[in-house]
């Protein structure tokens, strides 16, 4: 005859932080595998010790069920020479199982280590990316180098080397909005009747020294109609000791006075303006 033994255990409410079940769950699965367990609901695992409440468990989760019977181990022989009641066991009658202690204890899974990422090499992207804002850089000094020479005159000395190995110039300036014509006049020759002089103030009135325009003068008769005209390159009225290279400095004017030879003309009137000429 069997010898059956009802064992009473102590158990606790716990919750599944997932679906919020409430469960029972033993002391022994409470210390089996440092509180581990699945839901039985959700299959979600969790760590029950954590999750202990004060709550009853869900009334719903009171469902009995039937629980399978343990398939025999096989004894070995020794053991089978040995009399019936020494191999008797101990059994326990337990009641229907709750769906609530069918909460299965749960192993942790194992960590799979990681393999570290790996770097990409940037290097190449680096170096492509420096020769491509040299090269911009470059273009961009040799199409504004007269604008950086004239607004940054420290940078002059390294742009007129950048240009010798281009084969290229540093040309003045020629912003002809802020060059102007300040004054002029024309005045006959007492001593010649067919020769008069004119005389004209130029002003640059940009921060920065520019070229000396182009001079166009048209004379007129007295009814303001064309009687000849010609343009003067600076080298032609520019006085003697101005250098036509340095340009007109800054805010500065300087004087013009053409000796012109009028014969057969009979000029009533005149006009005079500046220009640069197109390259």
């Amino acid at each position: 005859m069997g010898l059956f033994v009802r064992c009473e255990t102590m158990s606790a409410i716990t919750r599944c932080p997932t679906c919020n079940t409430r469960f029972k769950a033993s002391q022994e699965q409470l210390e089996a595998h440092r509180g581990m367990v699945r839901c039985g609901r959700c299959q979600a695992v969790f760590n029950a010790i954590e999750n202990l409440h004060d709550d009853e468990p869900s009334p719903q989760l009171s469902l009995p069920i039937v629980t399978e019977e343990p398939a025999p181990r096989h004894t070995p022989p020794a053991a089978q020479e040995q009399p019936a009641s020494s191999a008797a066991r101990t059994t326990e009658e337990s009641p229907p199982l709750t769906l609530a202690q069918q909460v299965t204890i749960a192993e942790e899974p194992p960590e799979v280590p990681r393999k570290p990422a790996a770097k990409h090499r940037r290097w190449p992207w680096t170096i492509g990316s420096l020769l491509l804002l040299t090269v911009l850089l470059a273009q961009a000094a040799y199409t504004f180098r007269v604008e950086l020479a004239a607004h940054l005159p420290g940078l002059k000395p390294a742009l007129a080397a950048y240009c010798s190995l281009l084969q290229c110039s540093i040309p003045l300036p020629q912003q002809a909005d802020l060059m102007s014509i300040e004054s002029s006049d024309m005045e006959a020759d007492p001593s010649q009747s067919s020769a008069i002089t004119l005389n004209a103030t130029l002003r640059n009135r940009a921060t920065y020294a520019q070229a000396f325009p182009d001079l166009e003068l048209t004379l007129t008769d007295v009814q303001d109609k064309t009687l000849a005209r010609r343009t003067f390159r600076p080298a032609e009225y520019l006085r003697s000791g101005e250098d036509e290279k340095q340009g007109l400095a800054p805010n500065r004017e300087t004087g013009v006075k053409l000796h012109l030879d009028t014969t057969d003309l009979k000029p009533a009137g005149y006009r005079l303006f500046l220009f640069y000429p197109q390259p």
